[in-house]
């Protein structure tokens, strides 16, 4: 049988992620540091496993409700409401999610049209551009710059829009880069919006990973709120990545149509998951603090230690990646990556495998303990130093 034709040219065109190759390498090493996974090295707080567990032991094994349990998209509502002053009623502007992907796949799939076109900064993280693509749209890259602290600005957003645009990716804190968008670039943003009918996609992922002050959502802003569709989940801000949690809120009309389709993909997102869940959101609020002091340090102490080996980067506001530009190195993204992870045993991804604008930067996840991130940054001096004595 011949594949190429039975199969969907539009999978097909769809490049495999740049982040895989480097961990099949990673994998036949023994020693090897990784900092290019972005996973919490956090277990998961006892509290909330242990709700997990409780679960199962009662035999609590059952479909939930399409849209989640009800106790738990009541403590989403009351946890959104707490942490970012945001209002989502729990009956019909809350769906739980399976992770943050199931989120975003939704969003893109029940907007597009065949030639939709959606706005995606660029550096980013890597499925919005395929999810875009797998859903008949077109996706339209603008490339942040370092100068601006990775963020969007009013200007890049005005060229982007054509009369074609249906949807802006908001991408914020930002996966690989740590930019952030504070309150005054969202206004820009949303000014820029007004009288379109643009519908913005918020991956807020990261929201609760931000260093020296909170996050502000674009839904947070007046006449926003109704065009925006959140996506948040349990992965970084609770270590819950393996849970597969997340969820998804919006106006009611458009939840109502987007329940449709996780009702006939998914049914509902994994039961026990949902009583963890639960639990995270009534009393999970300490575990972020403690996670996100941890992180801060990290943050502070790599970005010094990148510096000091002459790695231009700029401070990251959120999340936990370091973006450093190696173009000084004169390797490129992935030739740098790759000669690393061979001679020093130590993986990190190249910028070019999150979007155009990537190349000359790396990203490195600090998600690691200190011992681990300081014989990472040693290797990478002894490293750098090979390349100096090369030229």
């Amino acid at each position: 049988m011949n594949y190429q034709q039975i199969l969907s040219q539009r999978i097909q065109q769809v490049q495999p992620s740049g982040i895989r190759k480097f961990f099949d390498i990673l994998a036949e090493m023994q020693n090897a540091i990784s900092l290019g996974v972005g996973e919490p090295d956090f277990i998961t707080p006892w509290h909330i496993r242990d709700a997990g567990i409780y679960s199962l032991e009662k035999g609590f094994t059952k479909y939930t409700s399409n849209a989640g349990m009800a106790e738990l998209r009541r403590e989403i509502s009351a946890y959104m409401r707490r942490r970012f002053q945001l209002e989502y009623s729990p009956t019909d502007e809350i769906i739980v999610t399976v992770g943050g992907s199931e989120g975003l796949d939704l969003a893109l799939r029940c907007l597009l049209e065949p030639g939709d076109e959606v706005i995606i900064p660029v550096p980013s993280f890597v499925c919005y551009g395929p999810l875009t693509s797998m859903a008949g749209g077109v996706p339209v890259y603008v490339q942040l710059k370092a100068e601006d602290q990775f963020r969007l600005t009013a200007e890049q957003l005005r060229r982007a829009i054509t009369p074609k645009t249906k949807a802006l990716v908001l991408p914020f804190p930002c996966n690989p880069t740590g930019g952030i968008m504070e309150r005054a670039d969202l206004e820009a943003v949303a000014q820029v919006l007004e009288g379109t009918d643009i519908v913005v996609i918020s991956d807020e992922i990261y929201a609760e990973l931000t260093y020296g002050q909170k996050h502000v959502s674009i839904a947070n802003l007046p006449g926003m709120r109704e065009r925006t569709l959140l996506v948040n989940g349990f992965s970084k801000s609770f270590a819950m990545t393996g849970w597969r949690m997340g969820f998804l809120c919006g106006p009611a009309p458009a939840i109502k149509q987007l329940l449709k389709l996780h009702q006939f993909g998914i049914m509902s997102a994994p039961t026990v998951s949902q009583y963890a869940a639960v639990e995270a959101m009534k009393n999970g609020d300490e575990d972020i603090e403690v996670m996100r002091r941890e992180y801060d340090g990290r943050r502070r102490y790599l970005l010094e230690r990148l510096r000091r080996l002459g790695l231009p980067c700029f401070e990251p506001k959120g999340a936990f990646y370091m973006f450093p530009d190696i173009r000084g190195t004169g390797l490129s993204s992935d030739e740098f990556c790759e000669r690393f992870l061979r001679q020093e045993e130590v993986a990190v991804i190249p910028g070019t495998a999150f979007g155009p604008g990537g190349e000359g930067f790396v990203r490195c996840c600090y998600a690691v303990s200190m011992q681990n991130l300081g014989e990472a940054m040693n290797r990478l001096e002894h490293f750098l130093n090979t390349l100096i004595r090369k030229h």
